[in-house]
């Protein structure tokens, strides 16, 4: 069960439909993303230019929530139906827990005795927002929430350090990856000319490219990559900002003051099929959030050979990104330490080999480990529950063979 299509899932989808070792259904609370619809983040229309709907088995079920970001912003009742009539062996929800679904879901698992797996992308109590009271709300009410759960499934190291923290015994949290589909990654940035994609963006085949692809929203932290860039001895350097948002308008004037506007280029936003190209003609991403649970575009930028310097508070700096192999790490609005990570990074002896030692990482962070964490997850949430074992006796008093869901 989730919230809508995502880019990222969907490749995960066809390969778990494509594993005999289970059968799985999909069930949609919208269809966000696979339709045109207005991300207020972006500021625009958004939909993405790769198929998200193909290759495994799919259902919508109605939204008759608000859409808003609220409790009744999703409230799917058919979610009830299909599950207590589904006879799975578990349901693994990717709704959040602040959604009414996400207790539809819950109730209906717990009632038809499926296993019942969910977690949470977070590898800290803080949020976006910072609001004190949430962290300790969070304190007091995760480990109640996370112990309804069989299995928690967290993507990162930064995730099981925190369940940990909170009391989820080791042995019910189960590392399932945040990957991206590696293979296309890699193959659409191979045939990438590098020359012609800069030559497009008005820039040097020779200059150092420093890129921000992300959302230009206030907590992604753009100033900073703007302002660090404008003070670290980067002669021969363009500036490449990959997204759009609210600060679009307001880059452009800061870029104006500092007088970098001439080595600073705004791509706009960007779709899927267009970003191996923007990747592969950079020298180095920066990531400067000081909110990001994990990061994906680390993974993106590795598969196309392009290291990352992150801020401290990106989840991905502590599972892909290796100080002085492939990126660097920096304190998250330290805009003097962050031009001296740009002026390290792109002076480094073996900076030539930072691409190869990039792509190597992120082959030990990809689709395949995100596969066989959930396959273990699910192994060790049905044993713990008991529905494998119901399962077979139900097919053995029957008589005739069932099918895991």
């Amino acid at each position: 069960m989730t919230s809508h299509p995502v880019q990222y899932q969907a490749p995960l989808f066809r390969r778990l439909a494509a594993d005999p070792r289970i059968e799985s259904h999909v069930v949609y609370a919208t269809l966000k993303g696979a339709e045109r619809a207005l991300d207020p983040d972006f500021g625009a229309e958004i939909k993405w230019d790769i198929p998200l709907l193909d290759g495994y088995e799919w259902k919508e079920a109605k939204n008759r929530g608000s859409g808003r970001e609220s409790f009744f912003g999703l409230f799917n009742p058919g979610v009830w139906r299909i599950i207590r009539e589904g006879k799975y062996d578990a349901v693994v929800c990717f709704v959040g827990y602040v959604r009414a679904t996400f207790w539809i879901a819950l109730l209906a698992a717990k009632l038809s005795r499926a296993a019942f797996l969910f977690g949470t992308d977070a590898w800290s109590l803080v949020p976006r927002d910072r609001k004190r009271w949430k962290i300790a709300v969070k304190k007091l009410g995760w480990p109640l929430l996370f112990r309804l759960a069989d299995q928690v499934i967290v993507p990162s190291s930064g995730g099981v350090e925190l369940m940990s923290s909170l009391g989820i015994p080791r042995g019910r949290i189960a590392l399932t990856p945040f990957v991206v589909d590696n293979d296309w990654w890699k193959a659409q940035a191979a045939s990438v000319d590098k020359e012609a994609v800069r030559k497009n963006w008005n820039v040097p085949s020779d200059a150092v490219v420093v890129l921000f692809c992300a959302k230009l929203q206030p907590w992604k932290r753009p100033f900073d990559v703007l302002e660090a860039f404008a003070k670290a001895d980067l002669p021969n350097a363009v500036l490449i900002f990959a997204g759009d948002g609210v600060l679009k308008e307001a880059l452009r004037n800061r870029a104006a003051e500092l007088g970098a506007e001439p080595r600073v280029r705004f791509l706009g936003f960007a779709n899927q099929t267009q970003l191996p190209a923007i990747y592969a003609a950079s020298d180095v991403l920066v990531l400067p959030s000081e909110y990001e649970p994990f990061g994906l575009v680390v993974n993106e930028a590795f598969c196309c050979g392009c290291p990352a310097i992150v801020s401290d508070r990106v989840g991905a700096g502590r599972d892909l990104v290796r100080p002085g192999e492939t990126g660097d790490i920096f304190p998250c609005g330290d805009v003097e330490a962050l031009a001296r990570s740009l002026e390290k990074m792109l002076a480094l002896p073996q900076r030539q080999h930072l691409s190869r030692w990039a792509k190597a990482q992120v082959d030990t962070w990809s689709p395949r480990e995100n596969i066989e964490g959930m396959m273990h997850a699910l192994q060790l949430a049905t044993s713990r529950n008991g529905a494998g074992a119901r399962k077979a006796a139900d097919e053995n008093s029957s008589g005739l063979p069932g099918v895991s869901k």
